[in-house]
């Protein structure tokens, strides 16, 4: 099993006769992705890397039935519109690779999936990749990239840096073990998916033994996942390094959602509260394959 997608995840691109959206077109197909159409406005019966491209989400659809995911390549100040046009239609999971998203306009489309039956990764997400499956976004960059750090295997991995999920997975997958889907939860301060969210669907699923985690400073994804672990809502091991740890309060690092803070937020609240509930918190991100390795040893 895999957790977001798989092969037979069928998706679509919104966006897709931009520059980002073509790109990730190309990218996913190659991968062998089930990349069904795509939507642009105003573009209907043009073909990016042959998908047929519609005017909108519900032509689209009529067109080629049910679609799974969405991947929004659309401008920032016009995701939501593009979100509530898919919403519309019933897709369920959007991978969001956005940055600069109103603030307003994430917090309105996270109370409104907290309400359905709907996943939202990003935005500023470079995508979910399941090894061996498929890919939404372009997480990986190339398939010789991906080739060699993303194998097929049994660790989840959950990631606040992009860069940083390839990195992560290479790692896992030198060290024998492999992943069984690669998240990278987006660089804005407020998410879809939290790690916390994420680690109960990795808990679900039969094909993934442990986790990885890659966190930072700032906001409290960290002690949320720590909250999971303490109310049992996740039980498999979890490896996890939190980066930026030695910067003073009130710097920021990396990403907009990294700054620390007084309290919740800091490194030292995410290790003791990662710690406390029995994570296994590394020193370094290298060390991350050989302590999975040793805790799955058989």
């Amino acid at each position: 099993m895999a957790i977001l997608i798989d092969e037979k995840t069928k998706v679509l691109v919104q966006g897709i006769t931009g520059r980002t959206g073509s790109f990730a077109t190309r990218y996913m197909l190659e991968y062998g992705t089930n990349v069904v159409a795509g939507v642009t406005p105003g573009r209907q019966g043009e073909r990016v890397w042959g998908i047929p491209v519609y005017n909108t989400v519900a032509e689209a659809i009529e067109e080629h039935g049910a679609v799974d995911a969405s991947l929004i390549t659309v401008p920032g100040d016009i995701v939501k519109g593009a979100f509530l046009e898919a919403i519309g239609a019933g897709i369920k999971t959007m991978v969001m690779p956005v940055e600069r998203v109103p603030l307003h306009d994430i917090l309105e489309m996270i109370a409104y999936v907290r309400q359905k039956d709907v996943k939202i990764v990003g935005p500023g997400s470079f995508g979910v990749m399941s090894p061996g499956r498929a890919v939404i976004g372009w997480i990986g960059g190339s398939l010789e990239l991906a080739g060699e750090a993303y194998k097929p295997g049994r660790v989840g991995v959950i990631s606040r840096s992009g860069g940083q999920t390839t990195t992560l997975s290479w790692n896992i997958s030198k060290s024998g073990l492999g992943v069984s889907t690669a998240i990278h939860v987006g660089a804005e301060a407020i998410v879809g998916l939290t790690e916390a969210e994420l680690l109960i669907l990795f808990q679900e699923d039969h094909e993934t033994d442990a986790v990885a985690l890659f966190g930072e400073i700032g906001t409290i994804q960290e002690e949320e996942a720590a909250e999971a672990i303490q109310e049992g809502k996740f039980t498999k091991p979890l490896v996890a390094y939190i980066a930026g740890a030695r910067l003073p309060s009130g710097i920021r690092y990396s990403h907009a959602s990294a700054i620390v803070e007084r309290g919740r937020g800091s490194a030292e609240s995410k290790l003791r509260a990662l710690k406390n509930v029995g994570a296994h918190v590394i020193d370094k991100p290298e060390e991350i394959g050989y302590i999975l390795s040793q805790l799955l040893k058989h």
